[in-house]
């Protein structure tokens, strides 16, 4: 079984070509403004390195920047109309209220509240109002808007409400995009209510991103499969990827985390992968990057539902340096453009990779062009980046011994060889295309977070087990290979009929695709 990872950061473009557990090639080249240009040279050089026939590839996994870029960047983020169904409760706060004032504008369409939704203990907070659903139906469909976002109160416990004004939604206004909260988001509503919007927000952008990757394999003569990973380090098909862009929110990151798990054989151990642009450190359970549990902030928006619990500092190969003062880096980079700009490719501008090839720690470029750095200067310069990754690495930790820390990224040179509260440093082979690594090797997975009632804990844990596989099952995994990564159960004391929320992750290989 043959599989190709790709990983589009924000400086570089990378490919790997992978069979079963070895690495048969790997290729990094510059990003691109037009993201399937890259792709594309990557695809044609690894084709070329590797001398493989592009039909005996079996399957194609990308991950990409792209969605979380046009939130960050406020670009190609689309007008959409928002659901909100919960009156007479839930009126305080609207939808949209807690966004940043300049995504609001571009975002926030037509608004509507609706009569609705249920309590935490599943019972309604009064009848769903379907004549109101029909009228804002109605409006939605003369804006003109091509997507909306439907948020009801306590809709991962109860979905009957959304799933009516789905229905009501599609018969009044056919082909519209509709996002529903209970696929996405955890009990929180306005946190659940935000990433619902921000993914209706991107349906059309991620559409248009993935029709650009199947472009791009179909001119490469590649007609295998396409995955988009996601942010749990699993993928999903190109076209369920589409639907929910949000899920590809630090999918950069977190393939980073699995690809070092992968090519270090160790399963728990913190990461720091060190790229052109920042260094993000995360750590490893069971070979799966840990979960957030506190809301995330993406774009100023603050959001609930999964995702790798990261620490992002600006540091990486291009990131500048001031020439005055050797503490001053970053946080702004060169980007794509370091083999433009920095000083050994030629460039004006001093980035933390001319200050590793002064010191001997990488050949790239030129190095007779940083011969005249000041060897104080370069020392310094090296013990405020190791600095500032020893201070991230220790705030990542959950422990107090010391631990290993796998070292990957095409920055990982910058990594210290000791470090504070580390056991060991761990390099390991590919170590800077890790992120693609971790794309070609990425799995397929269910998911279920739940309050469970009337049944005892045992059967609880079961009936989400088997939820959970079957989600896992229809997003194409092979049942046989399905194992729990995560489980959770929390019993809700204040609730009647023995409360228990569970939340469990099941993983599986991809049909034909097994490690």
């Amino acid at each position: 079984m043959i599989s190709l990872g790709i990983d589009v950061g924000g400086t570089n473009t990378d490919a790997v070509l992978i069979d079963g557990k070895a690495v048969l090639q790997a290729v990094k080249t510059a990003t691109t403004e037009e993201v399937g240009d890259g792709i594309v040279t990557a695809l044609q050089r690894l084709v070329q390195a590797s001398a493989i026939d592009p039909a005996r590839i079996d399957a194609v996994m990308i991950g990409t920047t792209h969605f979380t870029n046009a939130v960050v960047q406020r670009r190609h983020v689309a007008r959409i109309a928002a659901v909100r169904i919960g009156l007479p409760a839930a009126a305080t706060l609207p939808p949209f209220v807690d966004w940043p004032a300049d995504l609001r504008g571009l975002v926030q369409g037509p608004t509507f509240m609706i009569r609705g939704g249920h309590e935490l203990d599943g019972l309604p907070i009064a009848p769903f109002d379907r004549a109101a659903m029909k009228e804002a139906a109605k409006e939605i469909r003369d804006s003109g808007v091509d997507a909306v976002g439907i948020a009801s109160v306590f809709s991962p416990l109860n979905d009957e409400s959304e799933q009516e004004a789905a229905e009501i939604l599609s018969a009044v206004a056919p082909g519209i995009s509709i996002t529903q909260s209970h696929q996405l988001g955890r009990i929180g509503l306005l946190a659940r209510e935000n990433v619902t919007l921000l993914n209706a927000a991107l349906v059309g952008l991620a559409k248009r991103t993935a029709e650009g990757f199947v472009r791009a394999l179909a001119n490469s003569g590649i007609k295998a499969p396409l995955y988009i990973t996601q942010n749990d380090g699993t993928v999903s098909l190109a076209g369920q990827a589409a639907r929910f862009p949000v899920h590809c929110f630090a999918s950069g990151p977190t393939n980073s985390l699995r690809g070092a798990a992968f090519l270090s054989g160790i399963e728990d151990a913190m990461v720091v992968d060190v790229g052109g642009t920042t260094s993000d450190v995360g750590c490893l359970r069971q070979g799966f990057p840990r979960e957030a549990n506190n809301n995330v902030e993406v774009g100023g928006v603050r959001t609930a539902f999964r995702m790798p619990d990261l620490l992002s500092i600006g540091l990486g190969g291009g990131t500048l340096v001031d020439p005055a003062d050797p503490a001053r880096i970053g946080p702004v980079s060169t980007g794509f453009q370091l083999t433009e700009r920095a000083l050994v490719f030629g460039g004006h501008e001093l980035t933390c990779t001319d200050v590793a090839v002064a010191a001997g720690l990488i050949e790239l470029g030129d190095r007779d062009r940083v011969a005249g750095l000041d060897k104080g200067f370069v020392d310094a310069a090296l013990a405020r980046c190791h600095a500032m990754l020893v201070e991230a690495v220790d705030r990542m930790k959950t422990e107090a011994g010391d631990v290993p820390l796998i070292a990957v990224g095409g920055g990982c040179f910058l990594v210290p060889s000791k470090m504070e509260g580390v056991s060991e440093v761990v390099h390991v082979p590919h170590q800077g295309v890790a992120n693609a690594v971790g794309a070609a090797i990425a799995q397929v997975s269910g998911e279920v977070d739940q309050v469970f009632q009337g049944m005892k804990r045992e059967e609880a844990l079961e009936r989400a087990h088997a939820m959970a596989s079957e989600r896992a099952v229809r997003a194409g995994a092979v049942p046989a290979s399905l194992a729990v990564v995560d489980q959770e159960d929390i019993p809700l004391s204040y609730l009647p009929f023995n409360s228990l929320r569970v939340r469990v992750r099941v993983v599986g290989d991809i049909a034909g695709h097994t490690l």
